[in-house]
């Protein structure tokens, strides 16, 4: 099984700051309890081809995942993809950022989930636990970007 989430969120905060943020893909931490650890691993600032490697934590199993961003369009859209062989993996993910007139920014997350081998039956409960907790996963990111 395959499918997508989203959320939306409106960040007191202007698109740039927003955009820089996210683009560090070391801040994922700060709002996703499930990643215990990520690391960007090639050198220089996050642009498309930038690689970042997780520690991740699930249901109580722990994962290492591999992304690689693969759209970087300053300060409007960032796209990764998952490299990493899992039984779930990410195939496409990304943000959507678009400034407001009065300077918050208006962000949208999506995420989409797929299963391989045996991840097949998983990927259906992981898909739901995502849907369930996207619009909370937005809020994290909101407050995490506010608190500076």
């Amino acid at each position: 099984m395959a499918g997508q989430f989203e959320a939306t969120v409106d960040i007191d905060r202007p698109v740039e700051e927003v955009f820089a943020f996210l683009a560090d893909g070391e801040n994922d931490p700060k709002f996703s309890p499930r990643v215990v650890e990520m690391q960007r691993t090639t050198p220089g600032p996050t642009e498309v081809g930038t690689v970042y490697a997780s520690t991740v934590k699930d249901a109580g199993m722990t994962t290492r995942r591999v992304f690689r961003i693969s759209e970087f369009d300053p300060p409007r859209r960032i796209r990764w993809t998952e490299t990493s062989k899992n039984l779930v993996t990410a195939p496409e993910g990304g943000y959507d950022l678009e400034a407001a007139a009065d300077g918050t920014t208006h962000l949208r997350l999506h995420n989409s989930l797929e299963g391989h081998g045996v991840g097949k039956l998983l990927a259906g409960i992981a898909l739901s636990a995502a849907r369930k907790d996207a619009d909370a996963f937005a809020h994290r990111i909101k407050d995490a970007v506010e608190a500076g």
